[in-house]
């Protein structure tokens, strides 16, 4: 197992903590994938996204704030985090404060950025006026070059700053690898060990792992390469229900791995075993559901219960499956999977698991078969005749798309079909021809309707 390096030019940017780093990157690559706050250390992990300028592609990762190490505090992990940034970056951009002005700290930074020997842009944020862009000069004494003055808030400067990037990156070309991959989000309440289980993966401390509850706020993608296939793995912020979820922060998380979910193929839905399979649990899972994702439900942490189980005061693994799958029983087609990310045990299982359903995602059913197998189990089990109306009859059936798998089933009045025989029909759909671990989408129309948006 062995990761992808990106195919594209890494521009890292790093500074002290809340200078304006996840401003900056946000108006780079576009959008809001980063979360921003008024709030030091907000940003942990190394946060990747993609940027196009002047006809250049490439990659800007956002970074934790490098400060002098603080007993008790997440900064030496995250000094950890900045300096692989640097190592994979082929340039850097140190952004500073105008308003603070230059910090003992940032004289560490300046140096530990010149042994890099990688090309440095001084970016001197929150110019928002004369006075404060006049004040950027005071920044020459770092001795790395003439700073430049911008305002990420504002988008001032900006423009500025990617035309000297893209005049200095090397150039890459680029590759489909991305494309092909397959997407996997890891996803699940806090501090269930989703970080764990991805660093478990990676074999390296790709993300900060923390026994406090919140510690990764953002989705951080990960290109990785499994016996030959290509992965994408992303780590998300806790998920919890509606109803659970804090302002601020918090919120902006659930978020970010709502949308993490969006993007992805398969969810590998991870369980703290020893809490035992929660409601919130549940809730996790419905979310990936109602995306349509392949869903792997994994429990975690088998250590903290196995010498339990071995004493027979404790549930057996069989005992454990039998009981979660009775809580999903909404999606008996879901696999249920035990693992201890900190041991490492079961790690590969869940990425072959990942694998399969993700090849269960683009299967396609031949329509003289799908038609056959569906018109004999309507003939078996017919559907139930309206009080008014006219019996229920099934005209044609096709699978229009995959990824996920969606089936359109066409009929003389589809408004007519309960919910328990549509079930029924993605049985007999699951009974022949598979689709285990995937979610699948039936569309029911009736005759002369349009076709579904996105068939």
């Amino acid at each position: 197992m062995t990761s992808i390096p990106s195919p594209l030019p890494i521009v890292a940017i790093v500074g002290r903590p809340n200078v304006g780093k996840s401003a900056l990157f946000n108006r780079i690559v576009g959008g809001r994938p980063a979360l921003v706050e008024d709030l030091a250390g907000t940003t942990r992990d190394r946060i990747y996204g993609d940027a196009h300028w002047g006809g250049r592609d490439f990659t800007v990762v956002d970074t934790g704030g490098l400060e002098p190490d603080v007993p008790g505090t997440y900064t030496p992990l995250i000094r950890q985090q900045v300096e692989q940034a640097l190592d994979e970056a082929q340039m850097i951009l140190f952004v500073v404060d105008t308003i603070t002005g230059i910090t003992a700290a940032e004289y560490e930074v300046a140096d530990l950025l010149r042994r890099t020997k990688k090309p440095v842009l001084l970016i001197a944020n929150k110019a928002e006026n004369r006075e404060r862009e006049e004040a950027s000069v005071a920044f020459f004494e770092l001795g790395l070059g003439e700073p430049i003055a911008i305002s990420a808030h504002h988008g001032h400067g900006v423009a500025d700053v990617l035309d000297m990037v893209v005049e200095t990156l090397p150039h890459a070309e680029t590759d489909d690898a991305a494309d092909e991959a397959i997407r996997i989000a890891i996803v699940g309440r806090p501090n269930v060990g989703k970080s764990s289980l991805l660093n478990a993966i990676l074999g390296e401390d790709r993300v900060i792992v923390s026994d406090v509850p919140g510690t990764t706020r953002d989705a951080i993608d990960t290109r990785f390469d499994f016996e030959g296939t290509p992965l994408v793995l992303v780590d998300t912020a806790g998920l919890r229900r509606r109803g659970s979820i804090e302002k601020g922060v918090e919120q902006h998380s659930a978020i970010r791995a709502r949308r993490a979910l969006e993007r992805a193929q398969v969810a590998v839905c991870v369980l703290d075993l020893s809490a035992g399979f929660i409601a919130q649990d549940a809730h996790v899972i419905g979310y990936a559901l109602e995306e349509h994702k392949g869903v792997v439900v994994v429990a975690n942490k088998w250590d903290l219960v196995r010498e339990a189980a071995e004493s027979e005061e404790g549930w057996t693994q069989e005992q454990w499956e039998r009981r979660i799958k009775w809580k999903v029983k909404f999606a008996p087609w879901m696999s249920v999977l035990f693992m201890s990310a900190i041991e490492g045990v079961g790690v590969r299982e869940v990425l072959l698991e990942a694998k399969r359903i993700g090849a269960e995602r683009h299967k396609r059913v031949e329509t003289g078969a799908l038609n056959q197998a569906l018109r004999r189990a309507v003939a078996q089990k017919p559907p139930p005749t309206p009080s008014k109306g006219k019996r229920i009859k099934l005209l044609y059936v096709t699978q229009a798309e995959v990824d996920p798998p969606t089936f359109v089933l066409f009929l003389n009045d589809a408004s007519a079909v309960h919910f328990s025989y549509r079930r029924y029909m993605e049985n007999v759909i699951r009974r022949n021809f598979g689709f285990a671990g995937t979610s699948i989408r039936l569309v029911f129309r009736g005759r002369g309707d349009d076709m579904p948006d996105g068939v």
